[in-house]
């Protein structure tokens, strides 16, 4: 508002630019699901490496393909991913003998022990209180320390420490409140009317408590485990909950039930899953398993055949065949960094690190039967090595005609609409009219600009390239009405050379006449 002008003088106002610089969001970040012996089950969590998964998760485990695939993630260029684990914590109806997961608990006097999360990590862990000396004055209560202290029978380290802390729920340095608030390994709930602390310790898991089962590992392939996922994405899910991620892995979920719930679950939150083909999937069924997975949504997934042989650390000289989505996200990281998402994950820069041999070595005729359905192969090439040649999406079926038919070109569309989404939320509430409308042209036309410049886009200028548009011809007289405001946003992608033509032709010399 201009200020009220009372005395003669200079009065100084900053003026909006109306400028609002719009950030493109990140491309490659990966949400992984799956089986794991310990970990959080009410909530996504954020790693930035493998040592994290080990941390959170327990490491890689012989029967879940989920630790590999985080693993071969970063090894192939991934920088930043979400892990979800998921347990066995309900029979599906019909079965009364799969193991289902529990939680660990003990009690240490008035104080109940329950494990941060159900599985048999916990049963190697005791919990401990020593009585503070010198006492403390009485004013403050019995005072002690709490310890969770790592017993695997051989040797005890301790893991967590809580110094001066009481059982009186008055005090500023009541056990259950801080322990709960900082602790990855034990919540604790204390008694109404405890009694004095004593030096004292309890071993988590050991009866009269509960001790801690891992639980049956879930069968991906089941319809009882794609209901469970499925859940994850819905309203309020812990899916639901995670602010950004654009690439969706369940590693060794092949059947093609799931694959169509999982790519349907990617597109409401605009990301992109990777499927799995399955591990006995050969060149002549392939295009049938790729068929099974057509959804509603194939042009939010992508298909990658074969699976991969690898080392598996948990064999002292052993290699074993993984599925490809770690992999392949890896591979779209590290594109999305070097060349940007516009580029085509595949191709002589799509080396795949850490594979020592494809299950099935193609041929070019049999790559070419399987390119056309929309099936991504991986090949052995001279020179290269093992790499990624497909880029095509589950739409990607020549008869099917998609304008989504390219991997590249669907993830730049979601890189736009989730960039845009968020970059315009200051439109809301604004009076809706041609001020404000110059301003949505302003800065998304900037944003648009930007990525033109980088090379996102067909064309040699910016008209052909991409347009905004947000005017009269866009928003009505009945939209207004409505407080709707209308923006149109074109661009023109970039499709990746799937086919090179070289034409050789001989030069016909000079003949004397």
């Amino acid at each position: 508002m201009p200020q009220t002008l009372t005395y003669p003088g200079v009065y100084v106002e900053e003026v909006p630019s109306g400028v609002r610089t719009i950030s493109g969001v990140a491309t490659s970040i990966a949400l992984f699901i799956g089986w794991a012996k310990k970990g959080p089950l009410d909530r996504a969590v954020r790693i930035f490496n493998f040592a994290d998964f080990e941390r959170e998760y327990g490491g890689l485990h012989r029967e879940s393909l989920l630790g590999y695939s985080i693993k071969h993630f970063f090894e192939n260029g991934g920088s930043d991913a979400y892990v979800i684990r998921i347990a066995n914590l309900v029979r599906p109806e019909g079965d009364t003998t799969s193991v289902l997961a529990e939680t660990a608990t003990a009690n240490l006097g008035d104080i109940a022990i329950k494990a941060s999360s159900p599985g048999a990590w916990a049963n190697k862990y005791v919990v401990k209180t020593t009585l503070r000396t010198p006492a403390p004055p009485a004013s403050e209560g019995k005072r002690f320390k709490l310890e969770v202290i790592h017993d695997d029978g051989t040797t005890r380290t301790t893991a967590e420490s809580y110094e001066n802390v009481s059982l009186d729920r008055n005090s500023t340095r009541f056990v259950e409140a801080i322990v709960n608030a900082r602790s990855r390994l034990v919540k604790l709930t204390v008694g109404a009317t405890p009694a004095d602390p004593t030096d004292a310790e309890a071993k988590v898991g050991v009866v009269p408590g509960i001790v801690g089962v891992d639980g049956a590992i879930l069968d991906l392939d089941a319809g009882a485990t794609h209901n469970l996922i499925e859940a994850l994405f819905a309203q309020g899910g812990v899916a639901d909950k995670v602010d950004l991620f654009n690439l969706v892995s369940v590693p060794g979920m092949t059947n093609g039930g799931g694959v169509k719930k999982l790519q349907k679950c990617a597109a409401d939150k605009r990301a992109f899953f990777l499927a799995d083909c399955p591990p006995e999937s050969t060149v002549s069924t392939a295009d049938d398993d790729l068929l099974a997975c057509v959804g509603s949504a194939p042009s939010h997934a992508a298909f990658y055949f074969p699976w991969i042989k690898s080392d598996d650390p948990l064999q002292q000289v052993g290699h074993r065949f993984f599925p490809p989505s770690g992999f392949v996200a890896g591979i779209m990281a590290r594109t999305d960094a070097s060349r940007g998402v516009w580029k085509a994950p595949a191709g002589t820069d799509a080396v795949i690190n850490g594979a020592i041999e494809l299950k099935i070595k193609l041929s070019d005729a049999e790559n070419g039967a399987l390119n056309p359905k929309g099936v991504n192969c991986l090949r052995t090439m001279p020179v290269y090595g093992n790499i990624v040649w497909g880029a095509r999406t589950i739409d990607g079926d020549n008869d099917r005609a998609s304008e989504w038919k390219y991997v590249p070109v669907r993830r730049m569309a979601l890189f736009l609409e989730e960039s845009l989404f968020r970059g315009t939320q200051w439109v809301v509430f604004e009076p809706n009219d041609e001020p404000l409308w110059s301003q949505i042209r302003l800065n998304v036309g900037a944003f648009m600009q930007s990525l033109f410049r980088q090379g996102a886009f067909q064309g040699a200028t910016p008209r052909e390239a991409y347009f905004v548009k947000c005017d009269r011809t866009t928003t009505t007289q009945d939209d207004i009405n409505r407080g709707v405001v209308n923006i149109h946003v074109g661009f023109a992608p970039l499709k990746p050379a799937e086919f090179v033509v070289l034409r050789i032709q001989q030069i016909a010399g000079e003949i004397a006449t």
